[in-house]
């Protein structure tokens, strides 16, 4: 009796874990990339503190005339934003003018945009809950 109670137990902690601990995919379509040069960086970013600054999580992909498809697996359940930049030039930053307006394309989650630079986090935010698919319209200046 015992024995069967203690397995009990230990069949409902891991029921609980495993529920606890569920991992959320999110598929990033990157829409109306302009052409075929450099990267498509995806930057994943879980509060305002790290936003456009330290991803959680980066991915890079080849540019593709159209759209390119950039997944994030694993991801826990909570509030992120993201951004994308078309790195034409693969220099890793975004290049800008003289008078500090983006050279390359750049979007964000939500197709936020700011009024002079990027947008906050609170407007690019969004909840992740269970695997989802974002749409990010690639913007060019």
């Amino acid at each position: 009796m015992k024995a069967k109670i203690i397995w009990l137990a230990a069949v409902g902690f891991i029921l609980t874990a495993a529920t606890g601990w569920a991992q959320n995919r999110i598929e990033v379509i990157v829409q109306e990339v302009r052409d075929t040069t450099g990267n498509i960086r995806v930057g994943l970013f879980a509060d305002q503190d790290s936003f456009l600054k330290m991803p959680l999580v980066g991915k890079i992909r080849k540019a593709e005339s159209g759209k390119v498809v950039v997944v994030f697996e694993n991801v826990p359940s909570g509030i992120y934003a993201v951004s994308i930049l078309h790195d034409s030039n693969r220099n890793g930053k975004m290049d800008s003018n003289l008078f500090g307006m983006p050279k390359e394309g750049f979007g964000f989650s939500n197709d936020a945009m700011g009024t002079f630079g990027p947008p906050s986090f609170e407007n690019a935010r969004f909840t992740v809950s269970s695997s989802m698919t974002l749409r990010v319209k690639t913007r060019y200046l």
